[in-house]
């Protein structure tokens, strides 16, 4: 799939905003931590990829009922959907000056029944001009996402006969139909009936 930038300017992906906080020092300083064990932009973007997928558990895995959705309480929470942990991950790559992007499947049971958005997030690394997509959503049975640059495994490949569609586009910033979601739901119960079915 050719993924499609929404802003043409790669520095657009590199910007901070209400929920890509990473000027936060929370975000800094655990940007900071992640890079002083790594050393290099892919090393760095691997640890920060499983950092994200590994210690901070979906909250529909955990059962925690919070909703957050800026990076730094992310982080300093340890929980969220998959938007939320999107946003950490691309706040992490960000802070060490590493491209990232947002971008959206459209997921549905396997019936074809109940589509849903999901988010993920696509990085670039620096003196490339490919995106990769990478699933920081976090691993259970029958979900096993990695970070790859050239070969992408994703959390859900989407499964086009159920209508499943994997959207091209890159965005700098979330998604205003993810974003609403987060910020206008109290609890999780809300939001997963606030979540976006079409973007």
């Amino acid at each position: 799939m050719q993924l499609i930038q929404q802003n043409p300017d790669v520095h657009a992906y590199l910007a901070s905003d209400e929920a890509i906080d990473h000027w936060h020092p929370l975000v800094q300083n655990t940007a900071d931590d992640l890079w002083s064990a790594t050393g290099d932009a892919y090393s760095y973007a691997k640890a920060a990829f499983e950092f994200v997928r590994d210690t901070i558990p979906h909250s529909a895995d955990s059962g925690d009922l919070r909703v957050s959705w800026r990076a730094s309480d992310v982080l300093a929470t340890r929980n969220g959907i998959c938007y939320a942990k999107s946003h950490a991950l691309a706040a992490l790559l960000r802070a060490q000056g590493i491209p990232a992007a947002l971008c959206y499947q459209l997921l549905a049971e396997g019936d074809g029944s109940n589509p849903v958005i999901h988010g993920l997030v696509a990085v670039r690394l620096p003196g490339s001009e490919d995106w990769a997509r990478i699933d920081p959503r976090g691993n259970k049975p029958g979900v096993d996402a990695r970070f790859g640059l050239d070969v992408e495994q994703l959390a859900f490949p989407v499964r086009p006969e159920l209508g499943e569609i994997d959207y091209p586009e890159l965005y700098a910033a979330p998604h205003p139909a993810t974003l609403k979601a987060l910020k206008e739901s109290a609890d999780r119960p809300e939001l997963w009936r606030n979540l976006p079915v079409a973007l």
